[in-house]
C-alpha cells in the first residue's frame, strides 16, 4: 500500500512530495489537469507564444525549497528584473523604483520622501524578516484535552512569545500597524507624494478584493515584500521559461525520489473508515488507498465537496463552509507585435522599464474608486493594472521581434451583483482591460495579435481558484497564522485522522512560496514517526 496521496499537484502538491518522499514514503500525487504546476505552468495561449497562465512572477519561492529539491539542477533559472517597478503618470511624468535609482526618482516629487525611504525601508525590513522566520513554522494551535496534549503548543507559543519580546518596543509598534492597519493608512504615515504610496499600495490589492483602505490590507503589503530572488531579499524575478519552469523542476525532483504522478486524475471524494481517511476515489471511478491523505485544494473545496459532511463537526462545517475566498483578480495573457511605447516614455526598443512591473493605477485613491466600482457595478470603469512583458528577459517566450504581456488585473468583483455569470461579460471587461493599457500606451491595442482571458470564473473551474481566489482564501486577520484556516487546525491537520492540508489555505497562505507543502510534510512525517522531516 502507497503511504500518502496528494490531492493537487500544484507547487505545493509537489513540495509536499518531495519531503515526504525524501523520508522514505511511497507517494502519489493526483492532478486533475493534464499537466502538473497548479497554477504556475506555462502554456501556449496564442501560436507561438507563451506564458504564464496564471502565477506569473517570482519572489517569494522559499529559498529551503529551493535548495533542498536543488531546482537548478532540475532546470531552474530565476533571473531578477532590471527595475522593480515603473508607473507611469497622467501628467507625463513617471517612476521608477529599483535599487540605487528609487532615491531619486521619488525626489523628483518630494525630497521629503525621499529623504524617508531609508527609514520606511527599514522599518519594514524588521518585519518582513520576522515573517521569514516564521513561514516555516507550523503555528501555535489551539488543542483540547489535557495539559500533556497541550503542552507542546505552549512551547511553540512561549518560543513566539519571546521572539516577539526580544523586539524592541518601536519595533513592536510597527509590528502592530501592519498587522491591524489599512495600507493607505500606513504610506500616509510615512509619505505625502501620491506616486511612491501608488507604488508601495499597489501590494496591498494584489490578489486582495479590498480598498487600500480597507484595515488590515497593510498585512498584504507586507506579505508580498518577504520574498527574495538569487539571495537578494525584496527582489522580484522571472523564471525563464516561465512559472511552469518552477514546477517542471519540481516534477522532475520529486520523480527522481520514486513518486508516481497522475495527471488527468481528479479526485471524487476522500474516503473514510472508523472515522480516518484511508483514500481517494477518482472521477474515473477508481479506489485508491493509503495511509494518509494530503490535500492540496482550497480548504473549501476539499470539506465541502470531497468529504463527507456528516463526518464533520458541526462548527468546523460551518466555518469552512462560510471560509471567504475572492481576490478579485481579471487575468489576461496577451501576444504583441511589438513593445508598448508609454506617452511618459516613448520607444518600441527594449528599455528596463519593459521588463519591470508596470503599473497602470497612480494614486491610492485610483485604487480606492475601483474596488468601490467593482462592488456595485462588477467591475472597475477605470481598472487596476500591473503589467509584465517577460520575452523582454526571456526569449524562449515569443518568436523574434514579437512579445507576450501579463496583465493581472484588479479588481472585479469575484460573484458579479447582478448574479449574471461572468461567461456573459467576460469578453467585454478584456477590452477593457486593452482599452485601459492603451491609455497609457497608445499603440498597445493595435498591437494585440492574441489574447487569453481568465475570469474568476474561468480560474474557478481551471485551476480550483475559488472565486478567482488565487491565496484559496482571504489574507484577513481572521484568516492568518494560527487561524489559517481556523483555530485549533492551524497545524496542517483536519478533524479527521489522516487528511492533512499543505495549500495555500495554510499557513503562511498565498503566493508560489512552496512553504505550506514543506510544514504539511513535517506534520505528516512526524505523526509517520520519521526522524527526518522537513
Amino acid at each position: 500500500m502507497r503511504d500518502a496521496i496528494i490531492i493537487g499537484g500544484g507547487h505545493n502538491g509537489l513540495v509536499c512530495a518531495f519531503y515526504l518522499a525524501r523520508a522514505g514514503l511511497k507517494v502519489t500525487v493526483l492532478e486533475a489537469r493534464q499537466v502538473v504546476g497548479g497554477a504556475a505552468v506555462t502554456e501556449e495561449f496564442h501560436p507561438g507564444f507563451r506564458n504564464s497562465v496564471a502565477a506569473y512572477t517570482v519572489s517569494l519561492l522559499n529559498p529551503k525549497v529551493i535548495r533542498d529539491m536543488d531546482l537548478a539542477a532540475h532546470g531552474l533559472r530565476v533571473v531578477e528584473r532590471p527595475l522593480s517597478n515603473f508607473l507611469p503618470l497622467e501628467d507625463g511624468r513617471y517612476l521608477k523604483i529599483g535599487a540605487g535609482r528609487t532615491q531619486a526618482e521619488v525626489a523628483k516629487f518630494s525630497q521629503r520622501d525621499a529623504e524617508r525611504l531609508d527609514a520606511y525601508g527599514s522599518h519594514l525590513d524588521t518585519a518582513a524578516d520576522l515573517l521569514r522566520e516564521l513561514v516555516l513554522q507550523t503555528p501555535p494551535n489551539r488543542v483540547q484535552g489535557s495539559w500533556l496534549a497541550a503542552l507542546p503548543e505552549l512551547i511553540k507559543a512561549g518560543r513566539l512569545g519571546n521572539r516577539m519580546r526580544a523586539l524592541s518596543l518601536s519595533t513592536q509598534r510597527e509590528l502592530l500597524d501592519l498587522f491591524t492597519k489599512s495600507a493607505g493608512d500606513y504610506l500616509d504615515g510615512w509619505f505625502e507624494s501620491a506616486p511612491i504610496k501608488a507604488v508601495y499600495g499597489f501590494d496591498s490589492v494584489v490578489g486582495n478584493y479590498a480598498s487600500p483602505y480597507a484595515p488590515g490590507s497593510a498585512y498584504v503589503l507586507l506579505h508580498h515584500v518577504f520574498g527574495e530572488v538569487n539571495g537578494k531579499k525584496g527582489a522580484w524575478g522571472h523564471a525563464i521559461g516561465g512559472m511552469g519552469a518552477i514546477t517542471q523542476a519540481m516534477a522532475k525532483a520529486v520523480q527522481a525520489l520514486g513518486v508516481e504522478i497522475r495527471t488527468g486524475c481528479a479526485v471524487d471524494e476522500v474516503l473514510l473508515a472508523q472515522g480516518r481517511a484511508t483514500g481517494v476515489v477518482t472521477r474515473k471511478g477508481e479506489r485508491l488507498d493509503a495511509r494518509v491523505v494530503v490535500s492540496n485544494l482550497n480548504p473549501r473545496l476539499l470539506y465541502t465537496k470531497l468529504v463527507d459532511p456528516g463526518a464533520l463537526p458541526g462548527d468546523f462545517l460551518r466555518r469552512m463552509q462560510a471560509w471567504r475566498c475572492g481576490s478579485g483578480t481579471f487575468r489576461m495573457n496577451v501576444a504583441l507585435s511589438e513593445l508598448p511605447s508609454f506617452r511618459c516614455l516613448p520607444g518600441l526598443e527594449p528599455a528596463e522599464h519593459h521588463g519591470s512591473g508596470i503599473i497602470l493605477a497612480p494614486s491610492l485613491q485610483y485604487m480606492e474608486r475601483a474596488y468601490h466600482d467593482a462592488r456595485s457595478l462588477g467591475w472597475s470603469r477605470e481598472p487596476i493594472v500591473e503589467m509584465l512583458i517577460p520575452s523582454t528577459l526571456d526569449t524562449t517566450l515569443a518568436p523574434p521581434g514579437r512579445h507576450v504581456a501579463s496583465l493581472f488585473c484588479q479588481h472585479v468583483a469575484p460573484r458579479l451583483p447582478d448574479g449574471s455569470s461572468w461567461d456573459d461579460h467576460r469578453e467585454q471587461v478584456a477590452d477593457l482591460m486593452i482599452d485601459t493599457v492603451d491609455r497609457w500606451a497608445p499603440n498597445f491595442k493595435r498591437s494585440v495579435l492574441g489574447r487569453q482571458i481568465m475570469s474568476p470564473l474561468d480560474l474557478e473551474r481551471t485551476f480550483g481558484l475559488v472565486g478567482g481566489d488565487i491565496f484559496h482564501g482571504a489574507l484577513g486577520l481572521d484568516q492568518l497564522f494560527a487561524a489559517r484556516p481556523m483555530l485549533g487546525h492551524a497545524d496542517y491537520r483536519g478533524p479527521i485522522a489522516g487528511l492533512y492540508t499543505c495549500g495555500s489555505g495554510t499557513h503562511p497562505g498565498g503566493g508560489v512560496t512552496g512553504a505550506p507543502g514543506h510544514n504539511a510534510a513535517r506534520e505528516v512525517l512526524r505523526d509517520f514517526g520519521r526522524r527526518r522531516a522537513a
